[in-house]
């Protein structure tokens, strides 16, 4: 079963995530609900957070809200009639989450696949395509029934050239708190952060398409902790450095990653 996550209007989005985020913080301190219904909602509270930025409102006025409802669930009585009501309402509306095996998590430019299903052999858990030049490039998260989830990105180039490393460069929030959304939404590199692949071995079952060939590198997870800061209307890029000092770079959109991320906590199907 496949789905697209739902989007919320501009002006809705602050209180969605007002919402979730109080209710996270009011699960935290009363364990209200199961791990896989606590994914579905830190999903959805991601999501509205990305579609409150979407829609103009600062990181900082975000971040200001979400620290009332931690506040405020400070505070609450984990016996409450009224939280035993939301407890209910949150676990009947995540039911249908937990059936559901794919979701697409829209962007601007690009979405991001997310697939919960359960393989014997790595798959694709979390994707996002693009290109440079003709050769497809595949980035995302890849992993199986016994292998943890792996930041990867999968490139098939045309021709007998082949890179001999990768690298993953993004925005560093310490460097640059604010969101660098002009051009194509990459940070200049002054205020970017890079995490270096480990190595690459051959794609296999991972080429996307009719392509028959590629190479698969991966990268460190504290990658995609930093991707989960980035602002969704920001670009990253996957870059592949070649001997004859060229190097290949390759755009994506930070989009609802950390959204994304969250649903496939919620565990395989």
């Amino acid at each position: 079963m496949g789905s697209v996550a739902p989007a919320f209007a501009g002006g809705d989005a602050m209180g969605k995530y007002y919402e979730r985020s109080f209710v996270l913080a009011a699960h935290q301190r009363c364990g209200l609900f199961q791990p896989e219904v606590a994914a579905a909602l830190t999903a959805a509270a991601w999501q509205a957070r990305g579609a409150a930025l979407r829609a103009g409102v600062t990181e900082a006025e975000v971040a200001a809200r979400a620290g009332r409802a931690r506040a405020q669930a400070s505070g609450v009585d984990c016996r409450s009639a009224d939280l035993v009501v939301v407890q209910g309402r949150v676990n009947q509306g995540f039911e249908g989450w937990r059936r559901t095996a794919r979701m697409t998590f829209p962007g601007d430019r690009a979405a991001w696949a997310a697939n919960r299903g359960a393989y014997s052999t790595p798959t694709w858990r979390l994707a996002q395509t693009s290109s440079v030049g003709a050769s497809p490039v595949t980035f995302g998260a890849v992993g199986g029934l016994d292998q943890a989830d792996r930041l990867a990105a999968v490139v098939s180039f045309a021709g007998k050239p082949r890179p001999y490393a990768a690298r993953l460069v993004m925005r560093d929030p310490d460097l640059a708190p604010r969101p660098w959304l002009s051009g194509e939404g990459l940070a200049p590199e002054r205020q970017s952060r890079v995490f270096l692949s480990s190595g690459s071995t051959a794609a296999d079952r991972l080429l996307l398409g009719d392509q028959r060939q590629g190479e698969l590198w991966t990268f460190p997870a504290t990658a995609a902790q930093a991707l989960s800061r980035l602002d969704p209307r920001e670009g990253f890029t996957v870059e592949f450095l070649f001997r004859d000092d060229s190097v290949a770079r390759v755009r994506f959109e930070a989009g609802d990653f950390a959204a994304a991320r969250a649903f496939l906590a919620m565990g395989a199907l």
